[in-house]
């Protein structure tokens, strides 16, 4: 075929991935289930669990009031969906075989009943989150990526040990208001979202800003993006949207290389 020969081909007939649902309840909590899977493998993989510390929830879209999530005490690492774990509004499994972390639950039932918009939530101990919080700093536009956070999470400035407390569970889901995350002082990262997908990936980019910032304040001074900037590429790139379609190469390389996730 010679160059005379080649045409642009229309827009419309060029493949891409939007975000999508089913109304089918039971396709859709197949749906979640793997990407709640998927999400966790990749935790594990770039290396976010400490222990059996983190979790990532996702709401079922039958039973709105319950949540699926990791069992306490297994690997991000090996999570199948036989593996995940029901949970009601009373912190009780209703489908698995595993407990439940309670510090998940008091977390993350407290953010589902504050935000029923929101169908994921995931909160992990990273290094970079860590570090970060310890500081008691806000997340700066310093890089384009991090603008999808910017004026969009806050920091939650107390630090009371670990939540098994509903009370605090309250207070930082009221922190976390309309955000789409939240830096726990002293403790870590928690994001949110309207899919698993969403709420996996604000948690991913988040944990990396945080590096970026770190280490681009450890080495001098930072030029920052203007407000005005930094609040239009919020808009381009900080909506569930693009963070679904940013974790649609993530998702194909698990699913090519952990063959075993959907059992």
């Amino acid at each position: 075929m010679s160059l005379a020969d080649l045409k642009p081909i229309p827009r419309d007939q060029l493949e891409f991935r939007w975000p999508k649902t089913s109304e089918n309840p039971v396709e859709e909590r197949r749906h979640r289930q793997e990407s709640l899977v998927t999400a966790c493998r990749l935790f594990g993989r770039f290396g976010f669990e400490e222990g059996t510390a983190g979790h990532i929830t996702a709401r079922d879209p039958e039973h709105t009031d319950h949540f699926w999530v990791n069992p306490y005490g297994m690997s991000f690492k090996h999570i199948r969906i036989s593996d995940l774990v029901l949970v009601n509004d009373q912190g009780e499994v209703v489908d698995g075989r595993y407990h439940v972390n309670e510090a998940a639950f008091v977390i993350h039932s407290q953010i589902h009943r504050a935000r029923p918009e929101v169908v994921a939530a995931a909160h992990s101990h990273s290094l970079h989150g860590k570090a970060l919080s310890a500081l008691g700093q806000l997340l700066e536009p310093l890089t384009q990526d991090v603008c999808a956070f910017y004026e969009d999470h806050a920091l939650y400035d107390d630090y009371n040990g670990v939540v098994t407390d509903l009370e605090e569970g309250k207070r930082i889901a009221e922190t976390l208001g309309g955000y789409k995350a939240l830096i726990l002082r002293n403790h870590g990262l928690l994001t949110v979202g309207s899919s698993v997908e969403a709420a996996a990936w604000w948690f991913i980019t988040m944990e990396r800003s945080c590096q970026a910032q770190l280490l681009a304040k450890a080495a001098g001074d930072v030029i920052h993006i203007d407000h005005e900037t930094a609040t239009a590429a919020r808009k381009q790139i900080g909506n569930d949207d693009m963070a679904w379609i940013n974790f649609q190469p993530l998702r194909d390389q698990m699913v090519r290389t952990e063959r075993d996730m959907f059992d």
